[in-house]
C-alpha cells in the first residue's frame, strides 16, 4: 500500500466527502475514487458506502482509519526526529503557571532565541497538573510544574525549592492577633484540582488549622497574591512568588510549612535525546536560579 493512498483514505474518512477531500489535497475528484478503489482491491474490503447524499465508512473502513491515523503520527514523529538530527529546529511549546511565565520564562526565552533564532517558540498558560496533561497528550513539548509527577512516560528534572507560607496581609496582621485572623479570615485556596492540595492539607495539619471559610480562587498564583493584599484572607503561596512583599512588609507569614515546594521542568522521556528539547532544557537548568537574583 502507498502513503499516498492511505493519506487521502485518511482525509476523506475524516470528512467523507470526496469533493472536500479533492479540495484539501489538490487532487481531481477522480483521481481521489481511483486512489480509494486501489487501496479496496489491495484490502479486498469495501471501505465506504454512499446512502442517498451521504457517504459512511463500513466496518473495514472505520478499522482502516484507526490503523492510518495511528500509522501518520507515527510518520510525523519519525520526520520530526530526523530533523532534529541536525540540531534545534522546528517548534517548541512550553507550558507553564503565569507566575513562571512573567518571572523566569520571558528572560530565558529571549536568550534562547538569540541562540537558536530558527525555532520557533511558543507558551501555553498552565498550572501544574494542566502542563502535566499537555506534555503527556503532545499539546506541549516542556511543561514546568510544582508538584509531583508520577507518570512513567514522563522525566522530571529539579530547577529549585522554596518554602511554602501561610500569609495574610500587614493591615489584617495589625488590627488582629493570629487567633482571630485564623478564626474570622476565609482561606484563599486554588480550584478544587489543584497540585497544592496535599501540601495545604498538611500545613493545615502542622498548626491544627481548619478554615472557618474558604474562596476558590482558580489556579493562578497572581490572583491569590493580590486578593491577599487587598485584605481578602488567607493564603498558602510560595515564598518567590512573594518575595518582595515579604521584603517591604506588605505581606506577613503566618507559618512556614515543614514540606517545601520544587519547582521542576518535565519532558517526555522519548523526547530526551531531541536537540530542540534537550537545548531548552540545558538553559532551564543553567539560567533558571540565576533570572530570579
Amino acid at each position: 500500500m502507498e502513503l499516498r493512498n492511505l493519506k487521502t483514505f485518511q482525509v476523506v474518512a475524516e470528512h467523507l466527502n470526496m469533493t472536500k477531500a479533492a479540495k484539501i489535497l489538490g487532487y481531481t475528484q477522480p483521481t481521489i475514487t481511483l486512489q480509494i478503489q486501489v487501496l479496496e482491491r489491495e484490502l479486498n474490503h469495501t471501505l465506504f458506502n454512499r446512502i442517498g447524499k451521504k457517504t459512511f465508512l463500513t466496518p473495514a473502513g472505520k478499522k482502516l482509519k484507526e490503523y492510518t491515523e495511528k500509522l501518520f503520527d507515527i510518520v510525523e514523529e519519525l520526520e520530526r526526529d530526523l530533523v532534529e538530527l541536525n540540531g534545534p529546529s522546528g517548534s517548541l511549546t512550553i507550558a507553564a503557571s503565569e507566575y513562571y511565565c512573567t518571572h523566569h520564562l520571558s528572560l530565558l526565552l529571549s536568550s534562547y532565541n538569540k541562540l537558536h533564532p530558527q525555532v520557533k517558540l511558543k507558551i501555553v498558560p498552565s498550572n501544574s497538573l494542566a502542563a502535566i496533561e499537555k506534555v503527556l497528550n503532545n499539546e506541549a513539548d516542556i511543561g514546568i510544574i510544582a508538584c509531583e509527577c508520577d507518570s512513567s512516560d514522563i522525566e522530571k528534572n529539579p530547577l529549585d525549592e522554596e518554602r511554602a507560607v501561610l500569609v495574610v496581609s500587614s493591615e489584617i496582621y495589625e488590627k488582629n492577633t493570629k487567633e482571630q485572623i485564623f478564626a474570622n479570615y476565609p482561606f484563599l485556596a486554588y480550584h478544587e484540582n489543584c497540585s497544592f492540595g496535599t501540601l495545604i492539607n498538611q500545613c493545615f495539619s502542622e498548626i491544627n488549622y481548619k478554615p472557618v471559610s474558604i474562596i476558590e480562587c482558580g489556579g493562578s498564583d497572581e490572583t491569590i497574591r493580590r486578593a491577599v493584599l487587598n485584605q481578602t484572607g488567607i493564603a498558602l503561596l510560595g515564598e518567590n512568588v512573594i518575595k518582595e512583599e515579604l521584603d517591604k512588609g506588605l505581606i506577613i507569614p503566618l507559618h512556614y510549612c515543614k514540606q517545601t515546594i520544587q519547582t521542576s521542568f518535565i519532558h517526555l522521556k522519548s523526547r530526551s535525546e531531541g536537540p530542540t528539547v534537550q537545548s531548552f532544557g540545558d538553559l532551564l537548568k543553567e539560567a533558571w536560579y540565576a533570572v530570579t537574583q
